[in-house]
């Protein structure tokens, strides 16, 4: 049959695959693999079946007739589609290229167009100059004639007698000077101010000379007690032209101001810093003139009364001057002040005029005292004063500058330092050496001192309380600091004064003088203790913490640091352990002697033998034993003496002290 060798041929074909996998190039492998898999799959066991290859034959012609139809379908339809895509980028390289034609053109018809109006441009630049200069120019000239006008109607005011609205021609003047302060019209700048100066020193003479001779009629300056009393009641007509007066100087302060600034910034050749506090105003600077005359001529002069050594007279004289003129400035200024709806004290005004001149007079005095020990100390303790007086009596407010900054100063704050602990020594060592230094001032008085405090102690915590209150009204927390730490200093060093003392008496511990040092060392503790509570040291507790000052925190760790800031500890703490540990040795030391004594004294009833003694069956009432009655003796008379000679708190101490002492002794030893 002729299937036969049909067969036999696909056999020998497929055996030819399986031995030359190569004859299907580069994917042989896996197209061998898919193909026997095929046959395995369509034939299975019945490969060599003939009907079953016919099949696959016809199978596999209608597969690739249907798979020729499809790619002849696709190859008639793609050339078509490509060809439309291809004309459509042609059109667009076409368009393209016309526009960037176009665009060439575009471009050099306009570099034509700027080259033939760039002299155009040119020239109306020019003209557009032109244009702004004559602008400035016609603004320079309306200014010009503005400040003109401004004069020629302050001048016709003046001359009809309008104050007031000359007053308004100059504000306005002022207004302009201001507008024009970052100008560099310099030209109309400087005759701008110089025609404001002009017109405004003129309105202030005139009013000026009108205000003084009005405060004349009102007997002012008040200088003394006698010329308040001797006042004559103002008439009406006298007050409303005072009350006019102060007014139109009030409406004349903006430009008197601008000027004064305009003075000190020329004459300093920069510009002037900030003020700290706004001028004053111009009433109570016209007021202040003939106080400012007295004051130099008493005080800045060769008269009797410029004295280094009296600085009390000025500043007594500066406080009585406020006291006095306090009145009239209530009675006749401040209503008017009121009127105009200024939120300016007339008596404050005063103070601070007044505070420029002794501010000026004792800086002045305290550079030449820097050499003088008691000038100096006696100038610091006027100014303490002159400022508790000024402050609480005369409400001055804590926000103005007063004379503290003035002993704040490095060179005077040093000298002031420097003096207050070169007095506290010197008073340390009168106070120690003197004839009742260790005894009570209250020894006499019953229930009158607990602490039985010996005199020298208790002048030397009052010394330290005196320097607090000195420096306690400085504004400067850094510089109260620096007297906490010099009493710091002065504490130890009479902590260690007492200690040299005390070895000196350390030979009997019972003797007066050990026993009021011991008071004296727990007198100063105690109060070292109270003022670590006190809200003055609180505060500068916290400004320790705040402002990390090393001299006064001294080395502290990030506890002791920490329990500073949470009020645990006081700024006290190390001088309270050295003097705790002080006391401690030196009760120890006492009870030591105490114990020594007692010992000896009861070396009798130590040797008695207890096998000889009666027993207590046999005695019908408890009694103390006669080798026993020396012992008890000296205790009873060491405390007695002890009871009188400490204080409650120590001798407290010193019996428990002593109690276990014999309890060990008896019991134990």
């Amino acid at each position: 049959m002729a299937t036969v060798p049909a067969v036999e041929s696909f056999r020998h074909s497929v055996r030819d695959m399986d031995q030359d996998p190569d004859c299907f190039g580069d994917g042989s492998g896996t197209q061998l693999d898919y193909g026997l898999g095929f046959l395995e799959q369509e034939f299975g066991s019945e490969l060599m079946s003939l009907e079953a290859v016919s099949e696959l034959l016809e199978k596999m012609k209608t597969e690739t007739a249907l798979v020729e139809e499809q790619v002849l379908s696709v190859c008639s339809s793609v050339p078509p589609k490509i060809s439309a895509s291809l004309s459509a980028a042609e059109e667009v390289r076409c368009s393209l290229e016309d526009v960037l034609q176009r665009e060439q053109s575009v471009s050099s018809q306009l570099q034509q167009h700027l080259q033939g109006t760039r002299q155009l441009m040119d020239d109306l630049g020019q003209t557009f100059n032109h244009v702004d200069s004559m602008e400035k120019s016609m603004k320079y000239l309306k200014c010009l004639h503005y400040i003109g006008e401004l004069s020629a109607s302050v001048q016709q005011f003046l001359m009809t007698n309008g104050v007031w609205e000359a007053i308004k021609a100059v504000e306005s003047m002022a207004a302009l000077d201001s507008g024009l302060n970052q100008s560099g019209c310099s030209h109309l700048v400087e005759f701008l101010r110089k025609t404001l100066c002009f017109w405004h020193n003129i309105i202030k003479e005139q009013l000026s000379s009108d205000f003084e001779n009005a405060l004349t009629q009102l007997h002012w300056p008040i200088v003394s007690t006698t010329s308040q009393s001797a006042t004559p009641p103002a008439g009406q007509e006298v007050s409303s032209h005072v009350e006019e007066l102060v007014t139109q100087l009030l409406a004349l302060q903006t430009s008197d101001d601008l000027i004064s600034q305009r003075a000190s910034a020329s004459g300093q050749g920069q510009p002037s810093p900030p003020l700290q506090a706004p001028p004053l105003c111009l009433p109570i600077q016209i007021m202040l003139q003939p106080l400012k005359k007295r004051f130099r001529y008493h005080f800045c002069g060769n008269r009797q009364t410029n004295s280094l050594s009296k600085p009390e007279w000025y500043l007594t004289q500066v406080l009585i001057w406020m006291r006095n003129s306090s009145p009239f400035l209530m009675e006749k200024i401040q209503p008017a002040l009121d009127q105009a709806g200024v939120a300016i004290s007339a008596q404050v005004e005063l103070c601070r005029g007044l505070m420029s001149l002794v501010q000026e007079k004792v800086a002045s005095d305290a550079s030449r005292m820097l050499y003088d020990d008691v000038l100096f100390c006696h100038l610091v303790e006027e100014v303490l004063q002159f400022e508790k007086e000024l402050r609480s009596n005369y409400s001055y407010p804590a926000v103005l500058p007063g004379l503290f900054h003035i002993l704040l100063e490095d060179a005077v704050l040093q000298k002031w330092l420097s003096m207050e602990k070169k007095m506290a020594v010197e008073k340390m060592d009168a106070m120690l050496s003197a004839e009742g230094a260790w005894t009570s001032q209250y020894k006499d008085i019953s229930d009158m001192d607990e602490l039985n405090a010996p005199e020298c102690a208790e002048t030397f915590m009052t010394l330290l309380q005196v320097i607090t209150e000195r420096y306690q009204a400085l504004p400067s927390p850094a510089a109260q600091l620096k007297f906490l730490e010099l009493q710091k200093e002065l504490v130890d060093d009479f902590r260690i004064r007492l200690t040299q003392v005390m070895k000196e008496e350390s030979r009997f511990p019972l003797g007066a003088r050990y026993c009021a040092i011991l008071n004296a060392v727990n007198y100063i503790s105690t109060i070292l203790r109270d003022w670590g509570d006190n809200v003055f040291f609180l505060q500068l507790q916290q400004a320790v913490v705040s402002l990390g000052e090393q001299e006064v925190l001294g080395g502290l760790g990030i506890m002791e640091m920490g329990r500073l800031a949470s009020l645990e500890g006081s700024l006290f703490d190390g001088l309270l352990s050295l003097l705790d540990r002080l006391k401690g040795e030196m009760l120890g030391r006492l009870l030591d002697f105490l114990m020594r004594d007692i010992v000896e004294k009861a070396r009798p009833y130590c040797q008695e033998r207890w096998l000889s003694v009666p027993s207590q069956q046999d005695q019908s009432t408890m009694s103390l034993s006669s080798s026993a009655c020396p012992m008890m003796l000296c205790v009873r008379d060491r405390l007695s003496g002890l009871h009188q000679s400490l204080s409650c708190p120590l001798f407290q101490l010193a019996w428990q002290g002593l109690a276990d002492r014999l309890d060990k002794f008896l019991y134990r030893d």
